[in-house]
């Protein structure tokens, strides 16, 4: 079984795999349009995390409320991981547990540049849909840093999961864009910087946060 991660999966995937690929998917937009009420935030302070939009969808419904969609194109970087066959079970039930809040499995290839032969044929991705009850859908970006900044859940503070993400996808993946993602990262570090009070304060308190380590080698450039 193969699993593709666009998420937390990237940087975090806690999980065993024997083999990982750096690749993208087709037809599909990243965007933080999703709540998280069980992991980055709580029922009373919801923390939004990533999900996928169809880019059909995304271009007939969201084009108008996304400040991104001039020059959006439906690739979405990510990390694929074999899982050996003696923990597809396991590791199947651990994911519907991890991705219970509104995601579904679909069944995506996965590609790399240069070639039109998907890498990984018909990996597993959970994506949450515009109709799941945590959909929280398209918001101003300010808007959508705040959040992020002030909400925490059970799994730690949201604004962890997007600079990390944020962190991983420039390592494994530096030919890879993503400018939701990453001028929401700047968007956060601003509001850290301005409540850190000085660069010396705000450089120590991003160390805490970022995960060094990484799962998948870096894709040839």
């Amino acid at each position: 079984m193969w699993l593709f991660g666009y998420g937390s999966l990237i940087w975090r995937p806690d999980l065993e795999f024997e083999d990982s690929k750096v690749g993208y998917i087709k037809g599909h937009v990243r965007r933080f349009w999703q709540s998280s009420t069980d992991h980055r935030g709580t029922e009373e302070a919801p923390g939004r995390v990533v999900t996928l939009i169809p880019f059909d969808e995304f271009s007939q419904r969201f084009i108008d409320d996304d400040m991104h969609s001039s020059d959006q194109d439906d690739i979405t970087w990510g990390v694929a991981y074999k899982i050996p066959e003696s923990k597809v079970a396991e590791t199947k039930a651990y994911l519907d547990h991890r991705e219970k809040n509104g995601y579904e499995t679909h069944f995506l290839d996965v590609f790399q540049p240069g070639s039109h032969i998907p890498v990984v044929e018909k990996a597993i991705v959970y994506i949450g849909s515009t109709d799941n009850s945590e959909f929280a859908g398209p918001a101003p970006l300010d808007l959508i840093a705040q959040q992020i900044y002030a909400s925490h859940g059970p799994s730690g503070a949201n604004k962890d999961y997007l600079l990390n993400l944020a962190h991983a996808l420039r390592i494994v993946a530096p030919t890879g864009t993503d400018q939701h993602l990453f001028e929401l990262e700047s968007k956060v570090k601003e509001l850290m910087l301005k409540d850190a009070g000085s660069q010396e304060a705000f450089d120590l308190m991003l160390s805490k946060i970022i995960v060094q380590s990484h799962p998948a080698p870096v894709i040839p450039v």
